[in-house]
């Protein structure tokens, strides 16, 4: 990466690294309608450097996108949106190949379904339901990401629909390192034992690396209770006793580290559940067609069957600590060493997966097969059922719970009333509530199309609160600037987790309540 686009991009270099930044480099976004919702999502990838924009709308600009819409202004109206829109987006970051096609989306999307296939995601903002079913369907057969963004007066939501989207780097913010404390290997176990933890020396004493102490002490434990780790509360309570046993002051820093992180030495071997679900996926039966991120999972459950012995390969790094530099660099290097040793036989596995195949053994980078064993332990696989199945056969147990749920019941209300309003542009041919002559009459209409919409999901004889029915005509189908802006950045930023392969992106459908100032994802 150049140097200049290092300094420019330095901020978010240091949250996605700059694996993450090339994807967005080289990543190709689509935005059908450029409204204030899709205008803010693409304000935010087009600054955060993404490679290339193509903003799709056949309107004209009038007076009133003039107050929802910050990247038009006097001079744009009567032009193509989609030409004013591109031209501002252009002027943030000049990086970005900007382009517009100056094209209703519904056309496009009914007469020109290649067109889509270019393109690594597509925003879909403002796209009413019956185009969206066709879309998610053409952008599905194309392995093509589908980013649904949406704002309706005080409402919104978000919705991610593609088949399957593999993370290596989901980042939770909680995760025990990993230290292997509970099945320490050779060289760290001859390490630890060539410190005398009875040394008499009080500095050497209390910079003793809490990693040496806590090896050094479960393997005096073990050796007295047959060979068994603490397991049970009052184990775990005398093992800790056992430590403070070894404290020649109260004051040592490095003792109390070890009794905070005593618990570390009683995890389980092996991996975790959910690990254990990727790795038993039947997508691990691997061919030619297999994406990268499933190759590479074939061949850590090999070498968690073989080489790891339960274990996948170790991630290589420890956390600050009280200790000498002398002892912290060594374990470092310990560290580093089993890592790179697991990297090698990954490495190895990954290029024989690759040749039996029949792809190129080298077609995975070295640097990609290191960051997926650096992560193997927090692998997430997202699948996203398509969004007709979400309409036509929905998870009723869930709705009808959301109905019931005091928290939930409003956000639901949106998601079913949502629905109902596109059935009613399609009764129609506009949104309720748009002409204030025609109010109550909308109301009682949108009501009746709401019952529907319920039926239709099973929830026969359910019913949406009254003052939500009139909310939701009194919106009129408006854009309001502060609600497109922050649906725009919420899908803005999912696009940025789904393009980096970095973080865990929704599954489910964001709903943004502007009344209650509530944001909530609702799993159906």
């Amino acid at each position: 990466m150049a140097v200049e686009l290092k300094s420019k991009y330095d901020r978010q270099l240091r949250i996605w690294g700059e694996q993450g930044q090339t994807a967005l480099e080289k990543a190709s976004i689509c935005l059908l309608n450029c409204g204030p919702t899709g205008s803010e999502a693409l304000k935010n990838l087009v600054l955060g450097g993404v490679g290339s924009i193509t903003v799709i709308d056949g309107t004209k600009v009038e007076k009133h996108d003039l107050g929802n819409n910050f990247m038009l202004d006097e001079a744009s109206l009567g032009q193509s949106k989609a030409k004013c829109v591109c031209a501002f987006l252009q002027e943030l970051n000049d990086a970005v190949n900007a382009k517009f096609v100056e094209e209703s989306p519904e056309v496009l999307i009914e007469r020109n379904t290649s067109f889509f296939s270019m393109f690594t995601l597509v925003i879909a903002t403002q796209v009413q339901e019956s185009a969206l079913l066709k879309l998610d369907k053409i952008c599905r057969q194309s392995n093509v990401i589908l980013l649904i963004a949406r704002s309706y007066g005080l409402t919104g939501l978000v919705r991610i629909s593609l088949k399957e989207h593999g993370v290596i780097e989901s980042k939770p913010e909680h995760f025990l390192d990993d230290l292997r404390l509970h099945n320490p290997w050779t060289e760290l176990k001859e390490f630890a034992k060539n410190i005398d933890l009875n040394i008499t020396d009080p500095v050497v004493h209390k910079h003793t690396p809490y990693i040496v102490i806590l090896i050094n002490i479960a393997e005096k434990w073990a050796d007295g209770h047959g060979g068994c780790l603490p397991t049970t509360r009052q184990e775990k309570k005398d093992f800790k006793d056992l430590i403070k046993a070894h404290m020649q002051n109260i004051d040592e820093e490095n003792y109390k580290e070890a009794i905070e992180a005593s618990y570390k030495v009683s995890l389980p071997q092996g991996i975790g559940s959910q690990l254990h679900q990727i790795i038993d996926d039947s997508a691990v039966e691997v061919n030619s067609a297999s994406s990268d991120f499933w190759v590479l999972v074939a061949a850590l459950k090999e070498f968690i069957e073989n080489e790891g012995a339960g274990e996948p390969p170790l991630e290589g790094s420890i956390p600050d600590m009280t200790s000498l530099t002398e002892y912290y660099i060594t374990l470092q290097r310990i560290y580093q060493a089993k890592a790179e040793s697991d990297f090698l036989v990954m490495e190895r596995r990954v290029r024989v997966i690759l040749k039996n195949v029949g792809r190129d053994p080298e077609s995975i980078s070295k640097a990609y097969i290191k960051n997926f064993c650096k992560n193997a332990r927090k692998l997430t696989v997202c699948r996203y059922h398509p969004i007709e199945d979400e309409y036509n056969s929905p998870a009723v147990s869930e709705l009808q719970k959301y109905m019931t749920d005091e928290e939930y019941c409003v956000a639901v209300g949106f998601y079913i009333l949502l629905r109902a309003v596109d059935r009613f542009a399609a009764n129609f041919n506009r949104f309720p509530g748009l002409f204030d002559g025609e109010m109550d009459e909308d109301i009682s209409r949108l009501k009746t199309i709401a019952v529907g919409v319920l039926a239709d999901y099973g929830l026969h004889g359910s019913t949406l609160s009254e003052d939500l029915i009139n909310e939701m005509c009194r919106f009129g189908g408006s854009e309001l600037h502060g609600v497109a802006a922050f649906i725009g950045g919420i899908a803005s930023q999912e696009a940025i987790k789904l393009i980096t392969k970095q973080f865990v992106p929704l599954n489910g459908t964001f709903i943004f309540n502007g009344i209650d100032q509530k944001s909530q994802l609702l799993e159906v």
